[in-house]
């Protein structure tokens, strides 16, 4: 990652042209009242530590952006990372969402955190479906975490390698890389990280760690297991996706034995929610758990920062994920300061009862323009590949848009419909709005050209209850698509 200690970056070609859009985006004036408090990123360089945030790439103009290039010095891409946005296809990849954020951060002297390369979640649906041998799904993957390491050698500081590969008995997650792999696909994706660049520091991240039990236990031992065996780990990153008042006694102590072992650690995807509606009691006792964690991560001297999975209400993953409870971040929907934010300030040495560090708008903002759709696919058509990964009552939607016909697409709109009363709450590479069981997709301003025979990607988050049935039907700007 970037920043004033350390600094590595080499932006060329598209890269540079994406810094420079996005230093255009931002180049607005900071409201007045930051001047009178000290952002947490000086206060947490202060005492050695990063404070970041994640961040989509529709949040990088605007509000947001402000916010986030003034009070944080670390970024995460929320999903612009993730397998299923970066390779849709196999040996395709989509870097320019990635690119964005990488550029954003660059733009604002921030470390970049890489997030993430092997996990069981947002998989694009040619691996999840695909007939693979042991050897051909190794070698998949290692050409995946290399390809992508590669692409960003030298502008991102640390890696979450793998991600989530425990159960919270402590045995390792059933999924498709452990099934086919083995517990060495952990190994073999971390040596394959460190040889496409052997300057990032590189993590394995999950939740419900913190606490010392079975699944930490189970975490310790693989990196005794790791160091052991010279693998390169560098780190450890605990998520710590906590409730109201549940921040566990323990968690101090735990990442302590994780640093006795030789590895950093780091809090790497802080909220803590409650059941809404939030009042004064409820955010008094955020407030003091958010206090908690940050004094739990300065006691460790190899904790080197904390980040916020997200920073903002507006944007938080929560309410989707777990209905009825949200209010997690230290900023609200309207994007005020909330006291979570005045306990982080205060926790780092600042005044932690001073002005907002920002004049927000009373209502969030727009969602950045994009570019209208101009024109339909000629010559042929389109074909729709939809996936999805499900858990209690929400679901992550994965869809793969290829052109088939000759000619290119300059400006998309998709267009499908729910079945069983799903409703999006959130998503990234487009904007998707819904109207009762209608939804329209329709392009960001880096992915609105689709060239014959191309493809784009994007994805949702969405409750469901009863069922979850796929769509049936969907129509790229006006014309009927094949689907799979």
């Amino acid at each position: 990652m970037l920043s004033k200690r350390v600094r590595r970056s080499a932006l060329g070609g598209s890269a540079a042209a994406l810094l420079a859009a996005v230093t255009a985006l931002v180049a607005v004036g900071i409201p007045s009242a930051h001047a009178a408090d000290q952002p947490l990123r000086d206060l947490a360089e202060a005492k050695g530590v990063y404070m970041g945030t994640a961040l989509m790439a529709s949040e990088l103009s605007g509000t947001s952006a402000n916010i986030a290039g003034t009070q944080f010095d670390s970024v995460t891409p929320g999903n612009e990372m993730k397998w299923d946005t970066v390779e849709p296809n196999r040996g395709t990849y989509n870097w320019g969402p990635g690119d964005s954020i990488v550029a954003f951060g660059q733009a604002h002297n921030m470390q970049i955190r890489g997030h993430n390369l092997v996990w069981h979640s947002q998989l694009p649906n040619w691996l999840t479906s695909g007939s693979f041998s042991n050897t051909e799904l190794h070698s998949i993957m290692i050409k995946h975490v290399t390809d992508e390491v590669t692409h960003y050698k030298g502008k991102i500081t640390h890696w979450d390698v793998v991600n989530e590969p425990f159960n919270e008995d402590g045995t390792y997650r059933s999924d498709l890389w452990y099934n086919q792999l083995g517990v060495s696909y952990i190994a073999d994706a971390l040596t394959a990280a460190h040889a496409a660049d052997p300057a990032a520091k590189l993590y394995v991240n999950d939740y419900n760690i913190e606490a010392t039990g079975a699944k930490s236990n189970g975490m310790y031992n693989l990196v005794k297991s790791l160091k052991q065996q010279g693998v390169p780990i560098d780190g450890v990153g605990f998520q710590a996706h906590f409730i109201l008042g549940q921040v566990p006694s323990t968690f101090q102590a735990n990442m302590q034995r994780f640093a006795d072992l030789g590895v950093d650690v780091a809090v790497t995807e802080l909220d803590v929610r409650m059941q809404t509606p939030s009042d004064a009691t409820k955010l008094q006792q955020q407030a003091n758990d958010y206090t908690t964690v940050m004094k739990d991560c300065l006691g460790v001297s190899r904790c080197k920062g904390v980040t916020v999975w997200g920073f903002t209400d507006a944007t938080s993953w929560v309410p989707s994920t777990f209905p009825g409870q949200g209010a997690a971040t230290p900023y609200d929907e309207n994007y005020q300061p909330k006291p979570a934010y005045y306990a982080i300030q205060a926790a780092l040495g600042g005044g932690g009862t001073t002005t907002p560090p920002t004049t927000p708008p009373t209502t969030p903002p727009t969602t950045p323009p994009t570019t209208p759709p101009t024109t339909p696919p000629g010559g042929g058509g389109c074909a729709v590949t939809y996936g999805v990964n499900q858990w209690n009552t929400g679901f992550t939607g994965s869809v793969t848009v290829t052109n088939t016909s000759s000619a290119p697409v300059n400006g998309w709109s998709l267009k499908w419909s729910f079945g069983a009363g799903q409703t999006v709450t959130q998503a990234w590479n487009a904007t998707v709005t819904q109207s009762g069981a209608a939804a329209t997709a329709t392009n960001l301003s880096y992915n609105a050209a689709i060239a014959a025979g191309g493809t784009v990607n994007f994805g949702f988050n969405a409750n469901w209850s009863g069922s979850n049935p796929k769509p049936t039907a969907f129509t790229l700007n006006g014309t009927a698509c094949t689907v799979s």
